[in-house]
């Protein structure tokens, strides 16, 4: 199954609290949240994953 992430946006001017990554094909192994940008503020250095 496809891996999902949850991240969060730790901007203090973001209104974005988390957002789900859904994966529907295979990623390279050195994919991380560095590679992504918030979808609201499009920051980059503000996103955490979400662990549970």
């Amino acid at each position: 199954m496809p891996a999902t992430k949850e991240i969060k946006c730790t901007s203090g001017d973001c209104e974005l609290d988390m957002f789900e990554n859904h994966y529907t094909y295979d990623i390279a192994d050195d994919h991380s949240v560095s590679d992504l940008s918030c979808p609201l503020c499009g920051g980059t250095d503000c996103l955490e994953e979400i662990e549970l």
